[in-house]
């Protein structure tokens, strides 16, 4: 069977695959976020959700456990007022852009990319041919799925509450769209899946790459 590693800590997208019953690992890159993009100098949030979404897959499938496996790497950056947003980590800067985002709209965008760690014919030896064919296509491939996110009017009181939460403090933006933040957002235009952090449609295309239908990789019991 195709295992499919998920190059990420996030129980959003780990949540999201199962319910798609999209069997899979999750192994987590010790990427350092801020220096990817130092060295590149990436300020695009189209660009920088790619860019960490490779260094992440390519990392995880570096590791030994991550042989005759496929990887994906998800990142979501947050695009508001032509400014990229991360992670907040702090109240103050949540609590800084909740209220500019209050009743106004942005575009989440979120990087996907997909390595191929199976064995090609081109690395197969003796042995591994009297086993049958390789079946490694080789492929490190990419995508962006974005989505434009409309908000509410939201009180003070209210940001404040969701921010004690903490909720908020690590995820891209600010907000959650599958948690308490969904209260805050009247409207999606795009993949909804985008906003939670990982879609579906697009790893899909992705693994089309890698010559391996979603399919495969459905949970037994939903197959």
């Amino acid at each position: 069977m195709t295992r499919l590693i998920l190059a990420s800590q996030s129980p959003a997208r780990t949540k999201l695959l199962t319910e798609a019953g999209i069997e899979h690992e999750v192994l987590v890159s010790d990427v350092d976020e801020d220096a990817v993009q130092a060295k590149y100098g990436v300020t695009d949030a189209h660009d920088t959700a790619l860019l960490l979404a490779r260094a992440k897959a390519e990392a995880v499938a570096a590791l030994p456990e991550s042989d005759g496996a496929l990887v994906i790497g998800c990142d979501s950056v947050f695009e508001f007022d032509g400014e990229s947003h991360g992670k907040p980590y702090t109240a103050d800067v949540a609590r800084e852009r909740m209220l500019r985002m209050s009743g106004s709209q942005g575009i989440l965008h979120t990087g996907h990319w997909l390595v191929d760690c199976r064995d090609t014919a081109a690395e197969a030896d003796e042995d591994d041919a009297e086993h049958g064919t390789p079946e490694g296509t080789g492929a490190t491939v990419g995508a962006v799925s974005s989505a434009e996110v409309h908000f509410a009017q939201m009180n003070e009181n209210e940001i404040d509450a969701y921010i004690a939460t903490g909720e908020p403090l690590h995820c891209a933006g600010s907000f959650t769209i599958d948690g308490l933040g969904g209260a805050f957002i009247r409207k999606v235009d795009g993949d909804p899946h985008a906003v939670v952090g990982l879609s579906i449609s697009t790893l899909r295309d992705l693994l089309g790459h890698a010559n391996v239908p979603i399919t495969d990789l459905w949970q037994a019991g939903n197959a």
